[in-house]
């Protein structure tokens, strides 16, 4: 067992303070959250990778000479990110054997700010799932309850922030794989605007929809760490070049006023009844800070779904048409042709959920369907961004579910595609806007965290994490861990 101290249980802003003052290095902050993981990674399985000796030497690196806004921050990266010289799976038998050359940008930037890389994180086969079950390397247990699932795609990353193995791990959202897996492990999780964070080097899914963002125990932590990732990358064709406000000082805690729009389309049928008043009690608590609660409508919800899966597939087969066995990641044995290579190598080093959804992006691709699928999907993302635009002329952020119900368990929908499709019915909005979201822990139901989703127009990731940080400071749900993991 690992020396017992209280480093796992410090916010980021409290560790680094004590970086700041001296009283713990970033050398003794590594091996705590080393040993956290050696302990306690056994029952989870969050991460894939332990970079030990990488962590060792940056910590080294930041005792000698370093700086930076985060210097010495144990961190983790979701396998979806390169990191120079460690694997990057993806999650992902395809990609088992690939070391990748080059760190993401988001991996550069936080790196320039000090951060320690501790591993990568256990992820749904390259970011398509919400269970965190399709991984080539075993689904993630939820800590709070081991026969749980922690969300996905990101459930490596927010199962290893809520038992403590670190106190923060970047994620990336492209349907509200940030926000469920925050959700559903009881830890805060933000996806900036499209665009706030450079894609160059975070391995494709669907591009038009893909955003990295980070998940931390409180907005706090994630205000910080968002500040480090975010900023224009020329290497990124979709990055914006737009100035990232000081998000910590955006955290007033000050919402009197603010106008919090509550669509009744997120309240309708099919959210648990046990789940709505944990939900309507933290929109209390936000009216109690201040705030003016309003009802509106978002009329195109209901098509999210529908559009969502036509048109993520069909990127995801565009990009994953580059994985043939030939260039680089796993090739079949003993291949009698090319034809055999590309087949069997497609084959066996690709999932049953990433072989399906290639197959249904291929086929609303197609010259015969793709007027019917993909162009009429595209035209109604844009009916879903339009009323985004409208509500927000009434509202300033806009309150929601992440999730129908708290985590359901592992192998429950596994063989049931469609409903656990269903579990991003939530999420799914705000991606296709292209907005800002976040999930904040708001209670509990038979033990199982519950989070709130908070939105706002685009760029205005402070006045997120501010109305986040409002409501954390009147409640303490951010606050809670799972037994065996205190």
């Amino acid at each position: 067992m690992s020396p017992r101290h209280d480093f796992h249980r410090l916010s980021v802003r409290e560790l680094l303070a004590r970086r700041a003052d001296a009283s713990v290095s970033a050398a003794e902050l590594t091996e705590h959250f080393l040993g956290r993981i050696g302990d306690h990674d056994g029952a989870l399985n969050s991460l894939i990778s332990v970079c030990e000796e990488r962590a060792r030497e940056q910590a080294a690196a930041v005792d000698k000479q370093g700086s930076g806004t985060l210097a010495g921050l144990p961190i983790l990266h979701k396998d979806i990110f390169c990191t120079q010289g460690v694997r990057t799976s993806c999650g992902s038998r395809m990609l088992d054997n690939f070391v990748a050359p080059y760190d993401a940008d988001a991996v550069e930037r936080l790196d320039r700010a000090g951060t320690v890389t501790l591993g990568k994180a256990n992820m749904d086969e390259f970011a398509m799932g919400s269970s965190n079950e399709n991984s080539f390397y075993g689904p993630v247990k939820n800590p709070w309850n081991n026969a749980c699932v922690p969300g996905g795609s990101s459930g490596g990353s927010a199962a290893a922030v809520a038992a403590g193995l670190a106190p923060a791990a970047t994620g990336t959202d492209t349907g509200g794989s940030i926000r469920q897996p925050a959700a559903l492990c009881g830890v805060t999780g933000i996806k900036p605007t499209y665009g706030r964070v450079s894609r160059y080097g975070m391995i494709a899914f669907a591009s038009s929809l893909d955003q990295g963002g980070c998940i931390a125990r409180s907005a706090e932590d994630c205000a910080q760490v968002l500040q480090a990732m975010a900023g224009f990358d020329a290497r990124d064709s979709t990055s914006v070049e737009r100035d990232v406000p000081d998000y910590a000082a955006a955290l007033t805690g000050d919402i009197a006023g603010l106008r919090i729009g509550l669509p009744k389309e997120y309240f309708a049928e099919g959210l648990q009844d046990e789940s709505r008043r944990v939900l309507e009690t933290a929109i209390a608590q936000l009216e109690q800070r201040g705030a003016v609660v309003v009802d509106i409508e978002l009329p195109h919800t209901e098509l999210a779904l529908s559009t969502y899966y036509v048109l993520a597939p069909a990127e995801a087969s565009s990009n994953l048409a580059r994985f043939d066995g030939v260039r680089y990641g796993y090739r079949c044995a003993n291949p009698v042709d090319l034809e055999d290579l590309y087949t069997r190598s497609r084959g066996e080093g690709f999932g049953r959920e990433v072989q399906r959804r290639i197959m249904i992006g291929a086929y609303v691709l197609s010259a015969g369907y793709y007027d019917a699928y993909y162009l009429k999907a595209q035209k109604t993302r844009r009916l879903i961004a339009n009323d985004f635009h409208a509500a927000f002329t009434d509202v300033d952020l806009i309150a929601a579910p992440v999730t129908q119900a708290p985590a359901f368990r592992l192998g429950e929908m596994v063989d049931d595609p469609v409903s656990m499709y269903l579990n991003d019915v939530y999420t799914l909005p705000a991606s296709l806007a292209g907005i800002p979201g976040m999930s904040v822990p708001a209670g509990f139901v038979d033990g199982l965290p519950v989070g709130l989703q908070l939105l706002a127009p685009w760029f205005e990731e402070g006045r997120l994490l501010n109305a986040a940080h409002a409501f954390q400071q009147a409640t303490d749900w951010h606050t809670q861990r799972p037994a065996g993991f205190e």
